[in-house]
C-alpha cells in the first residue's frame, strides 16, 4: 500500500530553487567595516534583558535585535559567549556615527 503522505522530492521538470544563503547560514553574515570585520546575526526576538553597549540602555525580552562579534576574537567563527555584545538594531546600522 503507498504512503498516503506527499512526496518530499523535487519532480524532475520543476525549476530548480536557489539557496537561501541567509537560511543556510542561520542568519549569520560576516560584515566588513571600518571597524574591523564582525560576525553579525539579527535575532526576532530575545530571551532576557541585554545592555546595548552602544546607548547603554537595556533592550527588554522579545526585542527583535543584533548579536556581533569580532571576527578576530578567540575562537574566531564559535567565539565565546563574552566576546558577543547584544545591540539594538538601530545602533548597530549607525555605530561608526555614534564614535
Amino acid at each position: 500500500m503507498p504512503s498516503r503522505r506527499p512526496s518530499r522530492k523535487r519532480p524532475w521538470s520543476a525549476e530548480h530553487q536557489p539557496l537561501d544563503l541567509d537560511r543556510a547560514l542561520g542568519g549569520v553574515r560576516h560584515v566588513s567595516a571600518d571597524d574591523g570585520e564582525w560576525t553579525v546575526r539579527r535575532l526576532t526576538r530575545g530571551e532576557k534583558s541585554y545592555r546595548c553597549p552602544a546607548c547603554n540602555q537595556d533592550i527588554p525580552p522579545g526585542t527583535p535585535h543584533v548579536v556581533a562579534w569580532a571576527r578576530d576574537a578567540v575562537g574566531g567563527e564559535a567565539a565565546g559567549l563574552e566576546d558577543r555584545r547584544h545591540w539594538h538594531s538601530s545602533c548597530w546600522d549607525r555605530r561608526s556615527r555614534l564614535r
